[in-house]
């Protein structure tokens, strides 16, 4: 094997490797003895098949897979030989000349193929004690926690069947049949079903026509689909709706007593509130090492400027683009509605896609140098709680989990990400800030884009998400 660079541009490299014709027909002629005692010819006994004829029946496809072999062999050795590690796996180049590559089935050509890759950059870390940190916290007052249980409560309605007519706030119970053009469709009809109005859960003009309605009432509403519906063959259209009024309802506030905290399945109102208390302060703590993560990617982010792999952040430009545009597609939306054009987002999320690559490089690099490890116990408690949000298909996900490598690296990465956050967190100085609740919460870029920044390489992300699966009515 003999190695030579023909390109070393930037991160860029591109090796030519060649094999001899000799160190193949060695190749070859060992393949060819391992198959006489396996393979099974008419007019041969078993194991005596001369090789000759092996080679002239064979010999063609056997030398592609040894061809296939040497490639896969050499070129990890000739990147093991040298003092750099490849950012992605390399791409091969076979020669495609017919005749250059009849030579070389033949016996009597070398075979010269090239690789092509781009390698890790090498760069200095920052020296992290010096950055300056801000852990933002919110303490949890005695009116947050009477508030967050009026919150509880105004959740927790309970209502009081009335005679008299539907206003906003009561809870309509109903049977509804839907129909566009005289016909009934698909998914458009419920019995039973109940909708607190004023809350605009259901498509415009719905629950506007139950207003004043009364138990016992039949009516006939008229409903349009919005123009962003997911259903596309709904979309736009107005449809008629058969109601027959089963209860009017009118909310009650229940009392916040021991009474309750027992409806919620809680002993005492006590408890309750310990356990309100209790959650609002994990709350403001994750809402808190959020924050002091961000501040903290932003100082790596800002402190490393080296060059970046193109491919790489091609690679997570491109995911990031499909989800963005696949949001927008779904939703019916457009670039002017988020108030940018295509050319800005792009330029906007190519950025973001660059700042994913530096981060997950600069974090990759701190954990190695420090050995910071993520344990398969801690993988595989990651994947427990995260196979508990699939009630019902727990095994079935958890399998899928265990069976692809690629889907518990991403389990994996964000475990390792945190650990090394914790490491440089503590490295910092970080000082504590009083601040307001609505502080704590507040999103300093409050715009389409910018919320992405949060993570350094965690591609988990759903910043569009909708609720696609309510009934059409």
């Amino acid at each position: 094997m003999n190695v030579t660079e023909t390109n070393a541009e930037g991160l860029r490299r591109q090796l030519k490797v060649t094999i001899g014709a000799e160190e193949l027909e060695q190749r070859l002629s060992q393949r060819l003895d391992e198959l006489k005692s396996r393979v099974r010819l008419k007019g041969f006994r078993p194991g005596h098949v001369p090789t000759d004829h092996l080679r002239r029946v064979y010999g063609r496809s056997v030398m592609a897979e040894v061809v296939q072999q040497a490639v896969a062999e050499t070129s990890q050795e000739a990147i093991s030989q040298r003092q750099e590690q490849p950012a992605f796996q390399p791409r091969v180049g076979l020669p495609e000349d017919e005749s250059e590559i009849d030579s070389i089935f033949d016996g009597k050509g070398d075979l010269a193929y090239t690789l092509s890759f781009e390698v890790l950059p090498k760069f200095e870390i920052m020296d992290v004690s010096k950055v300056n940190l801000e852990r933002p916290v919110a303490s949890v007052e005695d009116a947050d926690i009477v508030s967050s249980m009026e919150r509880l409560a105004a959740t927790n309605l309970q209502y009081k069947p009335k005679d008299g007519a539907a206003e906003n706030g009561d809870r309509v119970t109903m049977d509804f049949v839907g129909k566009l053009a005289g016909e009934v469709f698909e998914g458009g009809s419920a019995e039973d079903a109940q909708v607190v109005l004023g809350n605009a859960n259901f498509i415009p003009g719905f629950e506007e026509g139950l207003l004043g309605a009364k138990a016992g009432e039949e009516s006939s509403i008229e409903a349009t689909f919005p123009e962003a519906y997911p259903e596309a063959s709904l979309a736009g259209k107005k449809a008629t709706f058969e109601v027959k009024i089963k209860e009017v309802a009118s909310p009650l506030t229940p009392t916040i007593d021991d009474e309750f905290a027992k409806g919620l399945g809680i002993e005492s109102l006590e408890q309750l509130r310990t356990a309100v208390k209790t959650r609002l302060e994990q709350d403001r703590a994750a809402a808190s090492r959020l924050k002091l993560k961000r501040s903290l990617l932003d100082a790596l982010n800002e402190g490393h400027t080296f060059e970046l792999p193109p491919t790489l952040v091609d690679n997570e430009f491109e995911a990031i683009w499909q989800q963005v545009t696949g949001d927008l597609e779904r939703t019916k939306r457009s670039f002017a509605n988020e108030g940018t054009t295509e050319e800005k987002a792009r330029e906007e999320y190519r950025d973001i896609a660059a700042r994913r690559v530096r981060l997950g490089l600069v974090l990759s690099e701190i954990g190695t140098r420090n050995k910071i490890t993520v344990t398969d116990e801690e993988v595989s408690r990651a994947l427990l709680e995260r196979v508990r949000q699939f009630p019902g298909q727990e095994r079935k996900v958890y399998d899928y989990y265990r069976n692809n490598p690629q889907m518990l690296a991403e389990i994996r990465a964000p475990l390792f990400e945190d650990k090394v956050v914790d490491y440089l967190t503590e490295l910092a100085k970080v000082t504590e800030k009083p601040v307001t609740a609505e502080e704590l919460y507040a999103d300093p870029d409050n715009d389409h884009g910018h919320h992405h920044h949060d993570h350094g390489h965690d591609h988990s992300h759903n910043d569009h998400g909708h609720d696609h699966d309510q009934k059409h009515g």
